[in-house]
């Protein structure tokens, strides 16, 4: 049995708005609790039309008081964005309120556009300081942070936050000197991906947050009665992705009838193939082989699952197929 969680970015979809995604999220996550995932993870984008999650910390309160056991967390908060102590008090607060279901993952990203990182008082070198900052975060929550002498994070200090790094940049070696557990996708292909963990895997330092390397691979996976029915889930959101990248505007997820029938040229369907590549569909046989060919290659710890879609009863359909596949035990069977 793999550990299995879900990391939701709040996307937005034809005929509906922001507000409603982040309500649909909050109501998601109690959905996923209920057919037994470890973790429920949401994720910070700016300015992005066809996403509403801004704010993470605020929306994982928002899904933790929804919830009663499923861990809760962020995935991730992007550091180079905030000032390290007011990212300590808000976990703080979180781990305060709902203890021991809280993670803090990180990321190193900043605002997409000049435009973005000018209105959050940043720019691109900032993102050259994440181990700096990720340092004085640590430091925040340990008590043991020196650069500014008498400075407390209240209530964080002394709390203890599972922390974990995205792998962006640098984010694998940076994981491996912290000793800290690592969240890794394969955005740059299988290879890239697995030469990363292998490096991590080499260069981890044990510390009093993690003893061993823990690495956690992120992916998109759906699950059918058929491979052609899983795969069409998974359309919508790589649509919006190749768009995105052709369009600087990532937009609502649409209908797949409405995609597919749409004046794709040979080109946009290159791009959209590309973009389902590394992703799992197939049918609950085909996704346990998929599953187990992916744990033994990675040697992944926990399998960080990303699927979105336009029809949310089609995607819980899929994430509930999924859970009997990996044998997760859901709370009805619980009680």
């Amino acid at each position: 049995m793999i550990t299995l969680s879900v990391l939701d970015r709040s996307p937005t979809r034809r005929g509906g708005d922001a507000p409603r995604a982040l309500r649909d999220t909050v109501a998601f996550a109690r959905d996923i609790e209920a057919l037994g995932y470890h973790r429920f993870w949401v994720s910070e984008h700016h300015s992005v039309p066809g996403v509403a999650g801004s704010a993470p910390t605020v929306l994982a309160a928002a899904i933790a008081s929804a919830t009663e056991r499923i861990r809760v967390g962020t995935g991730g908060v992007m550091l180079p964005n905030h000032r390290p102590l007011v990212v300590a008090e808000q976990f703080g607060v979180l781990e305060s309120l709902f203890p021991g279901r809280i993670d803090m993952g990180l990321g190193r990203s900043v605002g997409f556009t000049g435009g973005v990182r000018q209105a959050l008082g940043h720019d691109k070198d900032d993102a050259d300081r994440f181990g700096d900052q990720v340092r004085e975060l640590l430091g925040f929550l340990a008590g043991d942070q020196t650069t500014y002498p008498g400075v407390h994070a209240i209530p964080a200090e002394g709390l203890r936050v599972p922390a974990f790094l995205l792998a962006t940049g640098a984010g694998a070696r940076l994981a491996a000197e912290l000793g800290l557990p690592l969240v890794i996708a394969p955005v740059r292909g299988e290879g890239p991906m697995l030469e990363a963990i292998e490096g991590y895997r080499a260069g981890f330092r044990p510390s009093a947050r993690a003893s061993r390397p823990y690495v956690v691979v992120s992916t998109a996976i759906a699950v059918a009665e058929t491979a052609e029915r899983a795969r069409r889930l998974l359309i919508p959101e790589a649509w919006s992705t190749v768009y995105s990248r052709t369009h600087g505007v990532f937009p609502p997820l649409a209908p797949v009838e409405e995609i597919l029938a749409g004046p794709l040229s040979d080109r946009d369907r290159e791009r959209l193939d590309r973009a389902l590549d590394g992703q799992l569909a197939g049918t609950p046989d085909e996704i346990g082989d998929r599953l187990a060919e992916l744990a033994a290659t990675t040697g992944a710890d926990e399998i960080l699952v990303t699927t979105s879609t336009f029809d949310q009863t089609e995607r819980l359909d899929s994430y509930r197929a999924l859970a009997e596949v990996a044998g997760l035990r859901s709370l009805a069977a619980a009680s």
